[in-house]
């Protein structure tokens, strides 16, 4: 399910409202994808509940699992050009590489920044620029660790195409990791989308790896810290 980051000025809420946004900031609200993975330890606790070790052992996994499905609110900037980390996590490359072959898109390295998240990451994936889906390509493939510089090619992967208005070419891909079984990309081609807004998610530990415009300036480093929505990637030229 999508979610749409609240839009530059947006007024403060007040009252009631204001303390429920308190509380959705200090205990982010669960993905609809995590819902079958929270219920089933629920369950196992609630039928168990006789047993201590059946119902701690289910509590404890349905928190486990409800923190790694979490969906915090972002806020994108507000500056024009900018593209922003499509997910939390640690920068693992900031290279040139050749985008998905299955793109068709040539074999023209591009500037690329690799994305690791690790299982304690929040695991939804957001749009690093506003634009159009021009294109959505699935591969099949290995689940090699994620951290691997070999990911990119060999893992199962899941590659998206955005078009911004000024004409520029975007490529974001989410990469299966160790754990990951599932890859969920819930844009479709002809989708318009906002900058920050989620589009998908991956479980359990993963990569997501963008492809800039050839000359894109790239503003950050190996090792760094990104914030899905917010940390600034790039900007792009007018």
């Amino acid at each position: 399910m999508a979610r749409r980051p609240t839009p530059p000025g947006t007024p403060e809420t007040t009252g009631l409202a204001h303390v429920a946004d308190l509380v959705r900031a200090a205990i982010p609200p669960l993905h609809p994808a995590g819902l079958p993975f929270v219920a089933a330890p629920l369950a196992v606790a609630a039928l168990g509940y006789r047993r201590k070790w059946v119902r701690r052992t289910g509590l404890a996994a349905a928190a486990a699992c409800a923190t790694f499905f979490r969906h915090p609110h972002r806020v994108p900037p507000n500056r024009a050009g900018v593209v922003v980390a499509p997910a939390d996590g640690e920068v693992a490359l900031v290279d040139t590489a050749v985008p998905p072959a299955e793109l068709g898109l040539g074999d023209q390295p591009l500037p690329r920044v690799s994305i690791f998240l690790s299982v304690l990451d929040v695991h939804v994936q957001r749009v690093p620029v506003g634009g159009v889906v021009t294109e959505i390509a699935y591969k099949k493939g290995q689940f090699l660790s994620a951290d691997l510089p070999d990911a990119s090619e060999a893992n199962e992967r899941n590659s998206m195409v955005l078009e911004t208005d000024a004409g520029q070419r975007l490529v974001v891909v989410q990469i299966a990791g160790l754990l990951a079984r599932r890859i969920v990309c819930e844009a479709k081609v002809g989708d318009k989308l906002s900058i920050g807004e989620t589009y998908g998610l991956i479980r359990f530990g993963s990569r997501v790896d963008t492809y800039f415009p050839a000359g894109t300036s790239l503003l950050v480093n190996p090792g760094q810290r990104t914030i899905g929505g917010e940390t600034v990637l790039a900007e792009l030229d007018s």
